[in-house]
């Protein structure tokens, strides 16, 4: 007997990014009975991000301390360089890897974006302390490993045709565990548009 199809594989593209920033679908949504591998798999690199973003608050107060811009096209490259010769460490596919950490440097300075308008038409609410950058790099460093590590375990479920439908369920979940507001969940989904193989921009 063939299980029933399950509702996510209904979503379209835009709707999936409805689901995530509107939180339209309960949290009380069960996980896939199918593919509970692949879901696993796929909720851990949703849950990384979202953990990843959780540090954008920190390093976007420590530039607004120093009067830094938001980009930093020399240390994002030194993050994409390192993801690559991770990725080929683990053996998880280079290019992939990096197409996905281009992502989630831009969800991050989204954040930050944001962040810094708020704090500019609001100065008594910008940050008084500025956080200390080597410790927060440390906690990005430990995270940017896990998703390489969690890119290379995961390139089946990526590459599966139900990815895109399991993704969301995932990311709809996290979002809920972690209360992520709707910059935070904007910004999760840009990071996770290129998770799933063959993935389009039109999915963010």
């Amino acid at each position: 007997m063939q299980p029933a199809a399950s509702p996510w594989r209904a979503l379209t593209a835009g709707a999936i990014v409805a689901v995530i920033c509107t939180g339209s679908v309960s949290v009380a949504v069960p996980a896939p009975t199918t593919g509970r591998g692949s879901y696993r798999e796929l909720h851990s690199l949703a849950d990384l991000s979202a953990q990843r973003l959780g540090t954008a608050g920190r390093v976007a107060a420590a530039k607004w301390g120093a009067g830094g811009p938001v980009d930093d096209p020399t240390r994002e490259q030194q993050v994409l360089d390192a993801a690559a010769r991770q990725a080929r460490e683990v053996r998880a596919d280079p290019v992939a890897t990096v197409k996905i950490f281009r992502d989630r440097i831009e969800a991050n300075k989204q954040v930050q974006r944001a962040l810094h308008s708020r704090w500019n038409a609001n100065p008594a609410d910008a940050p008084e302390e500025t956080p200390d950058l080597s410790v927060v790099g440390g906690e990005i460093n430990r995270l940017n490993l896990a998703l390489v590590r969690g890119i290379a375990v995961s390139a089946a479920s990526r590459a599966a045709p139900s990815c895109r439908a399991t993704l969301t369920a995932a990311t709809v979940q996290v979002r809920h565990a972690r209360r992520l507001d709707r910059v935070h969940t904007a910004a999760l989904a840009r990071a996770l548009r290129f998770v799933c193989a063959g993935a389009s921009a039109e999915v963010s």
